[in-house]
């Protein structure tokens, strides 16, 4: 049985955004495909400046994703890959979510709100860089539609990491998984 996605906002990260971020990712589990311990303030400090950067520029950026509430859950949106391997010079989507969050349909939610306001900014394919043991951000993927595609090296962890894509289309097409 398919429920209903939650409602969720999408708003570009302010810098109190960066408190907030740290506050929700402040868990190893949260952290586990992303360093796998909690990042310093400083680090979302940077990292909420860069994507006010990336929506002034490109149109979208990381998001702040809120709940109902109008609390901070986590992020979501699309940036140019940031790295020197992998899909370079192509578009990312990505989240993460406080762990409180996790299993009720926010990712999902706010990736398929990603994915209409990148279509809205002019970029027609968007990848996802996934760790193979990340089952949750694997099943959102698949739930937007996106395929594997190619698979890399990681060079600092030595590992595989999983490339998912999807060609978004813009016009009339329906390009958003429903």
């Amino acid at each position: 049985m398919n429920r209903p996605l939650p409602a969720v906002r999408l708003r570009v990260p302010t810098h109190e955004d960066a408190f907030a971020w740290h506050r929700v990712f402040d868990d190893p589990e949260v952290m586990e495909f992303h360093g796998g311990r909690p990042a310093a303030l400083s680090v979302y400090e940077e990292l909420t400046a860069r994507q006010r950067r990336h929506d002034a520029e490109r149109g979208f950026c990381l998001w702040s994703m809120l709940d109902e509430a109008g609390e901070v859950i986590g992020f979501t949106g699309a940036q140019p890959w940031p790295q020197e391997w992998g899909p370079s010079g192509e578009t990312e989507i990505g989240w993460r979510l406080g762990r409180a969050y996790w299993g009720q349909g926010y990712a999902t939610a706010a990736a398929r709100e990603t994915l209409e306001r990148v279509r809205a900014a002019g970029v027609h394919d968007v990848v996802a860089m996934i760790r193979p043991g990340n089952a949750r951000s694997i099943a959102v993927a698949r739930r937007l539609g996106m395929e594997p595609a190619e698979t890399y090296t990681h060079p600092r962890l030595n590992e595989p990491a999983l490339c998912f894509r999807l060609t978004v289309r813009s016009g009339d097409e329906d390009s958003v998984a429903r």
